[in-house]
């Protein structure tokens, strides 16, 4: 596959995740204002600025937040510049990309362009963003063939659901002081149904902690996406799984990462959580750079001007 072609499927994979994200972690921060009136609004939006790597300024307020993570297309945190991202990376893949795909995303961009999500009450934006990006996941997924390209598009989705989800649990633990911090990080995922059905009723810190960063079978967990980003890379290297050494830079970096997640002791889940959960985006951003070395040489790289 040209390396052009498999580095636009990478990003649509990613920036169709972020778009998504990014609206779950700024739904986490107003849910989080509404249940506790006493939480500084201006502190906690700088808070959450920082979390998703975007500038910090003075007298930072909500408003500002939903422009610079939602509605501003000229802001290169926001759903709406992502979503352009995918539109962008769908059109230089054009040849690979299904009709039906490329319909999707272009009717998703028509959506959002021009200032639209902004007229939107932040609730219905959100929900909007969602929808959209679930029915162009969902055409992707009946109308390409699983193919190399599927592989790409499947590794930059998996990779940036890991940063997205490290994010979302960075905003719940800075909040913890917050009783529905973790419960709001849930719903927002989705994983709040999930999570009842293995934990019961009760919801602890630790155990909304662990579940998102453990459960194999939860499609958000850490875990679970960077199994994920493995199988997708190992299929593209051909490995026979017979021997034990890798020399794939992004699956090893993957993999230790993985391992010491799931062989740290559940009962220090917790401990120095924010600052693993940066080391955690800080190797997505290894791999994605080790992927772009080793499968886009010689083509454009595209770049997040956001995150650390």
């Amino acid at each position: 596959m040209l390396s052009r072609i498999a580095e636009c499927l990478f990003w649509i994979g990613r920036y169709l995740e972020r778009a998504e994200g990014t609206t779950r972690v700024v739904e986490v921060h107003l849910q989080l204002l509404l249940d506790d009136p006493a939480v500084d609004q201006d502190e906690a939006a700088a808070n959450l600025l920082a979390v998703m790597g975007a500038p910090v300024h003075d007298a930072v307020d909500t408003g500002e937040v939903l422009r610079l993570l939602c509605s501003d297309p000229a802001s290169p945190w926001s759903a709406a510049a992502s979503l352009g991202g995918v539109r962008e990376a769908a059109r230089q893949a054009r040849e690979t990309v299904s009709a039906d795909m490329w319909e999707a995303i272009n009717t998703t961009w028509n959506s959002v362009r021009g200032g639209r999500l902004q007229r939107m009450r932040p609730a219905s934006a959100f929900r909007h963003v969602r929808e959209r990006c679930a029915v162009v996941a969902g055409t992707a997924e009946v109308t390409m063939s699983h193919d190399e390209g599927w592989r790409f598009l499947t590794l930059g989705r998996s990779l940036e659901r890991v940063d997205m989800t490290a994010r979302l649990i960075s905003a719940a633990h800075v909040n913890s002081a917050t009783p529905s911090a973790w419960l709001s990080v849930l719903q927002c995922c989705g994983a709040h149904h999930a999570f009842v059905r293995t934990y019961g009723g009760l919801t602890t810190d630790r155990d909304a902690a662990e579940f998102l960063l453990l459960d194999r079978a939860s499609p958000r967990s850490v875990v679970h996406n960077l199994e994920a980003a493995e199988s997708a890379l190992a299929d593209l290297d051909g490995a026979d799984g017979r021997r034990a050494g890798v020399d794939d830079e992004a699956r090893r970096l993957l993999g230790t990462a993985r391992a010491a997640l799931e062989y740290r002791s559940p009962r220090r889940v917790l401990e120095d959580l924010s600052q693993r959960m940066g080391d955690l985006q800080r190797t997505c951003n290894r791999v994605s750079d080790a992927v772009t070395a080793r499968y886009f040489s010689g083509a454009a790289v595209a770049m997040w001007n956001g995150g650390s």
